[in-house]
């Protein structure tokens, strides 16, 4: 069995499907599905979500410099996929899928109510790339869902049933493989 050689693409895969939710100055609510998203930094805490100019919503973002990220479960995973075919320019995503919007405490965007975690998210620089502009952001605030904390008060966010986009496919989460630190760990009696 051989290796083959191809011209540069992005196989970085599985990647997290997210539901974006934002708000523009009038106050009209939109969603767009985004695979491009991804964590910068820890401290402060920061990610990214790249989004083609051409999209509806990028230019709500563009006028904001407000986003919402939602995580997106095998329960909503058919809300995530209409929400990256459809064009909020023709459909108002939050009326046609049923979905509640979500008053955020430190943006004006809002989120989605069904969905377990809500990161809200506030632009700090923009980089045009090519055929996507990345907008890299400071999370200002999280909502959880309340429903997957412990007694003590752990989140426990692999119950959720969050899903990933890999090549034009969805898939859930697969058996626990390990823990961080589990290579090195000795053996407890």
């Amino acid at each position: 069995m051989g290796k083959q050689n191809w011209k540069p693409g992005n196989m970085l895969n599985p990647v997290p499907a997210v539901m974006v939710s934002v708000t523009d100055k009038a106050g009209n609510n939109n969603i767009i599905t985004v695979a491009w998203a991804g964590t910068v930094c820890t401290n402060p805490p920061m990610l990214s979500i790249s989004v083609r100019p051409e999209r509806f919503s990028y230019n709500m973002i563009k006028e904001t410099g407000e986003f919402v990220v939602n995580l997106t479960t095998d329960e909503l995973l058919r809300a995530c996929d209409y929400c990256g075919v459809k064009s909020g320019r023709d459909v108002d995503k939050f009326k046609e899928l049923h979905l509640t919007p979500l008053a955020m405490q430190h943006v004006s965007a809002v989120g989605i109510s069904q969905s377990p975690v809500n990161i809200e998210c506030r632009v700090r620089k923009c980089e045009e790339l090519g055929s996507h502009t990345m907008f890299i952001a400071d999370v200002v605030g999280v909502t959880v869902d309340d429903k997957y904390m412990d007694e003590t008060g752990k989140f426990h966010i692999n119950d959720t049933g969050l899903v990933m986009y890999s090549h034009g496919e969805y898939f859930g989460f697969g058996d626990k493989l390990g823990s961080f630190g589990y290579s090195v760990r000795k053996n407890r009696k």
